[in-house]
């Protein structure tokens, strides 16, 4: 473990893409094995990713929640957008295997609760520290200068915010939505000049994203 920390420390960058990447990996492996196994590797996946923000927690300063109204109004409009425009515009592959742990291991089970709630746990808490680092304190500021530590924040410069948003909705299957919640979670980057907002934000989003899908049994969002 001092190792890896220390493979971190060296560099500003492989403390904010590293742990993205691994991230990334562990998330395809997700679609290898059956459902049941999906479930225990998200699980798995989860405490592997607390770790790594464990990680670079005293490496990556910026990487701090923050509170306020405009990050809170952020999070429940990109929400509001997710769910509400969703059949309203084409995607451009399939999207996989829908995860509902209820059909894996009984209707309103212990498990499928249990899974549930890691599930909207590390969707809420978990994605959102590694996301932000990576595209909005990294990528941005790469695609801006590749010494990407020299660009401060929560600079404004339009090349960035329309690329580094257009990556993050096409990482996405709903690429539209994913589109403008980029553009919203930058533009709390470049408005607050910290991360911590755009944090809050993606976390507010996935939490209610989660709620609506366990709620209502909407699973293709998940």
């Amino acid at each position: 473990m001092k190792q890896i920390r220390k493979l971190l420390e060296r560099s500003p960058a492989a403390a904010r893409v590293a742990p993205f990447a691994l991230f990334l990996v562990l998330t395809s492996c997700q679609e290898l094995p059956g459902e049941a196994s999906r479930c225990w590797l998200y699980l798995a996946k989860t405490l592997v990713a607390v770790w790594l923000i464990w990680l670079m927690w005293p490496l990556v300063t910026e990487m701090r929640w923050a509170i306020s109204w405009a990050a809170v109004a952020a999070g429940v409009a990109v929400f509001a957008v997710w769910v509400g425009c969703n059949d309203f515009y084409p995607k451009f592959w399939k999207a996989g295997t829908l995860w509902n742990p209820h059909a894996c291991f009984g209707a309103n089970s212990g498990l499928a609760w249990l899974f549930i709630v890691v599930r909207v746990a590390g969707s809420a808490l978990v994605v959102p520290p590694l996301e932000e680092v990576f595209y909005r304190s990294f990528l941005y500021r790469y695609i801006a200068k590749p010494d990407f530590a020299a660009v401060p924040l929560g600079a404004f410069l339009w090349v960035p915010f329309l690329v580094t948003s257009a990556i993050f909705g096409l990482a996405h299957y709903e690429w539209l939505a994913g589109i403008f919640c980029g553009l919203a979670y930058q533009g709390l980057v470049c408005w607050k000049k910290r991360l911590g907002d755009a944090m809050t934000a993606h976390a507010i989003t996935n939490f209610l994203l989660g709620v609506w899908v366990a709620g209502t049994g909407d699973w293709k969002f998940w």
